[in-house]
């Protein structure tokens, strides 16, 4: 390690650093689908993945219909289905998946380490369509859901007997229910038309279905949300014992429903609010047990893993199907269109069902990814965890140090209290977010992006 990755790392001086404002950009992908743009040369995904490690792929299949969209929601999704559109999107997935397994090959090298439901809210589907959806993962792209984790997003509204049945004997080990708050005044000014009581009836049909993992989805920030109330939704959780649950800032982002309604507090004093609700809530689960994984992931000590030993997001490639969904390969993401306006994705999706075969098997939407990209996603998705950056992985993957390809970004964030004082006879060689660093997890991120790819996202017009 350098001078400077020394001086970096163990930085404790008393000069004023400039400390960016918290919440930016949720950093869950890297680069970020704004950044994606049409392919020329629309490259054949049998060239893309010829010479790929494929022993532990993810599967990612996305269902874009929820039955209602939420206030805060700028995900790929639209209300409702209207002429049997979930049966013809649930055709042209079988034929991606098709054209899409045909592309990886048949041989014993392909294998699914892990697989996710997720959209829009995948149990919007009706339960004859859930089982049609295993049997696409199952049949058509060799996924054996019985021996692999299989997570799957819920809502309270659709969190039904015979779909949660369907998925339980399918093989889903984890069930994610997005609650978001349980003070109905809370959800109701976050555009999240739902009963408590609907909530806790649906909270009691998941666990019927003895599915391992419960997660919980909880949101702070939200308008007359106070510490009181946060405390209560937090306890109304805790109560079902969850084996996980997220809590998330909320952000007003464009072409949503609280954009385009009464604006929230949108500056500092909206920051520390956030910010003062998320250590309450940190300090509350720490102290009920359970184990923070990311600013926003906390796991209870005594839950079952998720997810194989040999897994890495890091470095293994991911298959996505639906027309929401990404793909990753070591050169390339690509998807398909992205859009927020719910005119522009009706299209979209209308373009996805009406996509022949063949067409599924090239790449059309995308961002090459380069060895310096690469470095950054690697050092993104580690840092980002409250385990920590395993530098070996970084050098032996990349053949350099991460102090010195990002001095300034590090010795930023080590003036700022941000990373952990770094001891090079430390046997585990982790570089680790301090606690602040975790709780500043939005703005540390986005300052890990390349020049190029904030271009792109600053070029890109919201639709």
């Amino acid at each position: 390690m350098t001078a400077l990755s020394t001086e970096a790392a163990g930085h404790t001086g008393s000069a004023p650093v400039d400390v960016p404002r918290p919440y930016q950009s949720y950093v869950y992908a890297y680069p970020h689908k704004t950044a994606y743009r049409p392919l020329p040369d629309r490259p054949a995904l049998r060239d893309l993945w010829r010479d790929e490690l494929k022993g532990a792929l993810s599967l990612y299949m996305h269902i874009p219909f929820c039955e209602v969209r939420c206030g805060f929601c700028n995900l790929f999704t639209r209300i409702g289905a209207p002429d049997e559109l979930t049966g013809r999107y649930l055709d042209a997935m079988e034929r991606q998946a098709v054209a899409v397994r045909e592309a990886l090959g048949d041989g014993p090298d392909v294998r699914f380490a892990n697989a996710a439901f997720g959209g829009g809210t995948p149990t919007f589907l009706d339960a004859d369509e859930l089982a049609r959806l295993c049997d696409i993962a199952e049949l058509r792209m060799g996924a054996d859901l019985r021996t692999v984790p299989l997570s799957v997003e819920t809502s309270p509204a659709t969190a039904t007997a015979d779909r949660l049945a369907v998925l339980a004997e399918r093989g889903a080990t984890r069930l994610s229910i997005g609650v978001q708050s349980f003070v109905d005044a809370e959800a109701r000014a976050a555009v999240r038309p739902q009963r408590r009581a609907d909530v806790e009836a649906a909270l009691t049909r998941i666990r019927d279905t003895d599915v391992p993992v419960l997660n919980i989805d909880l949101i702070y920030g939200i308008d007359g949300q106070t510490p009181a109330s946060w405390r209560a939704s937090l306890d109304a959780a805790l109560a079902w014992r969850p084996e996980e649950l997220y809590l998330y800032p909320l952000y007003v982002r464009p072409l949503t429903g609280l954009d385009r309604g009464a604006a929230p507090l949108t500056d500092r004093a909206w920051d520390e609010q956030r910010l003062r609700l998320y250590r309450q809530g940190r300090d509350h689960l720490l102290e009920h047990g359970y184990e923070q994984v990311s600013m926003r992931m906390f796991r209870r000590a005594d839950a079952p893993a998720q997810g194989p030993d040999d897994y890495a997001c890091q470095t293994d490639g991911m298959i996505g199907l639906g027309c929401g969904a990404r793909s990753y390969t070591s050169s390339l993401h690509y998807s398909f269109e992205y859009a927020v306006d719910m005119r522009k994705i009706r299209a979209i999706i209308d373009d996805y069902t009406a996509t022949p075969s063949r067409e599924f098997a090239r790449a059309r939407h995308g961002r090459r990814v380069d060895g310096h990209e690469a470095r950054r996603r690697h050092l993104l998705q580690s840092l980002l965890q409250a385990v920590g950056a395993p530098l070996d992985d970084y050098r032996d993957r990349f053949g350099t140090d991460p102090f010195d390809d990002f001095p300034a970004e590090l010795a930023a964030f080590a003036a700022r209290g941000w990373l952990e004082p770094y001891d090079a006879s430390d046997d585990e060689g982790r570089l680790r977010l301090t606690p602040e660093g975790l709780a500043h997890s939005d703005a540390l991120g986005p300052e890990l992006f390349s020049p190029e790819v904030r271009a792109a996202m600053a070029a890109y017009e919201p639709r």
